[in-house]
């Protein structure tokens, strides 16, 4: 009996690729939060600070969904250069660049400040004002803050945006693209679990209201994400986005808030119920406008 030692046909490795990327990015993430779930570590006030432990455990976690993007293309589906293959590039020309990063920064400040505005006149979010004495010191610590971490939000979206989401898109059609929204979204909102376990996202919540939680926060905010990715055929856009959402978002949160009054993520800021709102009419209108459908080159 002889055995073929013919390669394995590029459709079936990249059926095998997704197995193998979801299985290494989840296994990662349990494994960067191990130590915080063995500590019986939980987060009970969103005004609770991450102490150095917390922050190597979510800095680990964070890089996994990258690592295993790389280990699929470069090692299962041979597919060609892993900067190509994950639109890991600038948007070019250079002006063009320009444009899709200021609109990754804005577009994720509007959608906040929407959100903040939503929640203060329903009487869920507790405005305390505008404190304009060393605003714009705290606006500037806060965005070279979120400039810091920026290369740890390369770690996520080189996984769900370069490799998750135009794998799911593949082969186009309506039913491709909405598979690849809502497969991308829950894999994104389910690869956050043992974070959510500990009260990461929504402290003092029990995780069956987190879960669903974060499920319906990511199914709504990875379209935005993927629309500053496809707009500019870059992921760098949707990391600023990404980095925006995830922590000058929060800071606005805390810095326009009673300084005396508790903050529930469920019903303030882009995490909640005045985000949701928000980012579905804006996904709404970014669907009815075509600004959601995919081109060619980014179902190849």
């Amino acid at each position: 009996m002889t055995i073929s030692t013919k390669p394995l046909p590029l459709a079936s490795r990249r059926r095998g690729g997704l197995y193998v990327y979801l299985a290494v990015a989840y296994a990662g993430m349990w494994a960067a939060m191990s130590p915080l779930l063995a500590g019986g570590f939980r987060r009970g006030d969103a005004r609770e600070e991450t102490g150095a432990l917390e922050e190597a455990c979510i800095a680990a976690a964070m890089l996994a969904p990258a690592l295993a993007a790389i280990l699929v293309v470069r090692g299962v589906e041979r597919s060609g250069r892993v900067r190509d293959a994950l639109a890991l590039r600038w948007p070019r020309p250079r002006g063009r660049a320009v444009r899709a990063c200021l609109v990754a920064f804005a577009v994720p400040a509007g959608l906040t400040a929407a959100a903040l505005a939503l929640g203060a006149l329903a009487g869920s979010y507790p405005f305390g004002g505008v404190h304009w004495s060393g605003l714009g010191t705290r606006a500037a610590a806060a965005v070279l803050s979120m400039l810091v971490s920026l290369p740890l939000f390369f770690g996520e979206e080189l996984g769900w945006q370069g490799y998750l989401f135009p794998r799911l898109l593949r082969g186009g059609g309506r039913a491709r693209l909405v598979r690849a929204y809502v497969g991308t979204g829950a894999a994104f909102a389910l690869w956050h679990l043992p974070t959510l376990l500990m009260g990461g996202q929504y402290p003092g919540r029990p995780w069956y209201v987190s879960v669903p939680a974060m499920v319906v926060s990511c199914l709504l905010v990875l379209p935005v994400f993927t629309w500053l990715r496809l707009r500019s055929g870059s992921v760098v856009p949707a990391v600023i986005g990404h980095a925006f959402i995830s922590s000058v978002s929060v800071t606005m949160v805390k810095e326009f808030a009673d300084p005396e009054a508790a903050l529930d993520p469920l019903r303030m800021g882009i995490s909640g119920w005045p985000g949701w709102v928000v980012m579905g009419a804006f996904v709404a209108f970014l669907g009815l406008t075509g600004r959601l459908r995919p081109t060619p080159g980014d179902t190849t």
